[in-house]
């Protein structure tokens, strides 16, 4: 049976699955019953400095889909609205009493040495495994010259952690903001602050929507909106595409990697994993179904780890990089034409009219023995499969290989002007 056990950055824990900081992990209550149900770890809600922040009411706002409920989830809390010492006492407790699993506090402070080499000491006492810099809120703590104000400009990102390295013995997990260009810029900025891994991606500033009586963006606060921190299936493809940069890029591939960003189950935990995670962080999907979610994240990943050969997370980690490429790379000689499984075909028309009205007319409509009938025009097809797409019926349309030789990428086309191979004339 695969063994789940992760040590990232010196950090162990039973399994991979933690829960992010946010409001599952806001107290001692709520986290012994995510440990009891079988959560490898616990980032601890944001901590800040005394007096605590005010939070408001309502607090979140969500983007349904299709009937999905809660899509994506926006909400506009702030960190930890508890006294420090109470926070602090809790860790305290609830390390105790489980030393296998991974706590790690989540710190937010103000962007002077004073205050991150007062605050330190005082997490390092509880015994937590270690902290987590949150540079990634981008609501209500981005206006105070905090969270993603700091995830932002790298340079306030090395020397906050450079801080952070001078001052604790515990690792230190750096907490990156999606909020921004490019997300090796922040990246490089921890691993030259001495960062020990880093974790993405934080909440996407967004507005979910709009109350179109009240006319205020939700969730609506006595007729007042204002945008949040968006997270959710929603976000996953985002943090995808950000998680494989950094494990992809030479310099920033030495950071470990928490993965954060709408991991809903094991399919969505193995993803992450093959694009270079070794944690992995969930908040929404607990939020949306309960702490006993891990359970089937846990059979689901260790059986599919037993199915595909791989005995430990390290086996998995970073697997897909070598294949995720620059678009130059890819080869333009490769292509695939669509299948229509005419058994499993419903006759609904989706594909015929995507490819009709939006794509390259290559699906014929037909009248067979009094049924609507639909082919595959091959010489028209180029393999795009929108069609297999659309298609409500799970793979009736599927899309095919065909025979190839050799491989041309772009570097390589005439067609590139860099290209030193000439363009053929006519």
């Amino acid at each position: 049976m695969a063994d789940l056990s992760i040590n990232i950055a010196g950090i162990r824990s039973p399994n991979p699955f933690w829960l992010a900081s946010a409001p599952p992990t806001d107290k001692e209550y709520n986290v012994r019953r995510a440990l009891e149900a079988g959560w490898g770890g616990v980032v601890w809600k944001t901590l800040g400095e005394d007096p605590p922040v005010v939070n408001v009411s309502s607090r979140y706002g969500a983007t349904r889909y299709n009937g999905q409920r809660m899509a994506g989830l926006n909400n506009i809390e702030l960190i930890t609205d508890r006294p420090l010492a109470v926070n602090l006492a809790e860790i305290k407790s609830v390390k105790k009493d489980y030393p296998d699993r991974a706590i790690i506090v989540s710190i937010m402070v103000p962007c002077v040495e004073e205050s991150w080499k007062r605050i330190l000491p005082l997490v390092e006492e509880t015994g937590a495994d270690g902290i987590e810099l949150n540079f990634g809120c981008p609501h209500g703590m981005s206006e105070r010259n905090m969270g993603s104000a700091v995830g932002q400009v790298p340079e306030y990102v090395e020397m906050v952690t450079r801080w952070c390295k001078q001052y604790t013995r515990m690792p230190v997990i750096v907490k990156l903001t999606p909020n921004i260009t490019n997300i090796l810029n922040p990246a490089r900025a921890a691993l030259r602050g001495g960062a020990d891994a880093v974790s993405l991606i934080n909440t996407i500033q967004s507005v979910v929507g709009v109350d179109l009586d009240a006319m205020a963006p939700m969730p609506v606060v006595d007729g007042r909106g204002t945008h949040g921190g968006y997270c959710g299936p929603a976000v996953k493809p985002i943090a995808l595409r950000m998680l494989g940069e950094i494990a992809r890029t030479p310099d920033t591939s030495v950071l470990p990697i928490s993965g954060i960003g709408g991991i809903s189950n094991w399919r969505d935990a193995a993803e992450f994993l093959v694009m270079g995670a070794t944690s992995l962080q969930v908040c929404t999907a607990a939020m949306h179904y309960g702490f006993r979610i891990v359970e089937d994240m846990i059979d689901g990943l260790s059986n599919w780890m037993d199915e595909k050969g791989f005995e430990t997370i390290a086996d998995v980690t970073g697997r897909a990089i070598p294949n995720f490429v620059n678009w130059n790379q890819l080869n333009l000689k490769f292509k695939t034409l669509a299948s229509i499984n005419q058994d499993a075909c419903i006759k609904c028309g989706l594909c015929y009219i995507a490819c009709e009205d939006t794509s390259h007319q290559a699906i014929s409509k037909t009248l067979l023995n009094g049924e609507r009938h639909y082919d595959v025009i091959d010489e028209e097809c180029v393999g795009c499969n929108l069609c297999a797409h659309v298609c409500p019926v799970d793979d009736c349309i599927t899309m095919v290989p065909q025979p190839v030789e050799g491989v041309e990428t772009w570097n390589e086309h005439p067609n590139n002007p860099m290209s030193k191979i000439p363009a053929k004339a006519g």
